[in-house]
């Protein structure tokens, strides 16, 4: 599971990339907006512009086919001393309602607030079931912004 620095980690990072792969084993990754909430890591589903039905979209019909996925957060600077990144995976599940979802909703509308004027209760949300967690570098660097 997470460490304190980890999770910490984590909430200081506004950005990560989300690695699913199909039932031919071959890989996709995108950049998400998450939040984590105990053992799970949320991903929403949301209103920006997409071609068709949410559930069309390859990550979620790549979730279907292999339920398990990999998060990876990072952080980068020019001086290599101060790089970092926590990597998450396990089973996911697909929420499409509940109170469950309503509560990540809620979770991601806290820490994003452009989901605070996004229709997004109606959407998927992956949770990320956190099985195993790694990290590397100058998890607990100060000075963060």
């Amino acid at each position: 599971m997470l460490s304190a620095v980890q999770r910490r980690f984590l909430d200081s990072r506004r950005v990560a990339h989300l690695a699913t792969a199909d039932a031919a084993a071959v890989p996709h990754v995108v950049p998400v907006c998450f939040a984590v909430e105990g053992a799970s890591l949320y991903v929403t589903i949301d209103a920006k512009p997409k071609r068709g039905d949410p559930r069309a979209l390859r990550r979620l019909r790549n979730l279907e086919a292999r339920p398990v996925a990999s998060l990876v957060a990072d952080r980068y600077d020019d001086d290599w001393t101060r790089l970092a990144w926590v990597m998450v995976r396990g089973p996911v599940d697909i929420l499409d309602s509940g109170a469950e979802h309503d509560r990540a909703q809620a979770s991601l509308r806290a820490r994003y607030p452009q989901y605070r004027e996004m229709a997004i209760d109606a959407l998927p949300v992956i949770a990320l079931r956190i099985a195993v967690a790694r990290g590397w570098g100058a998890l607990a660097s100060e000075g963060e912004g």
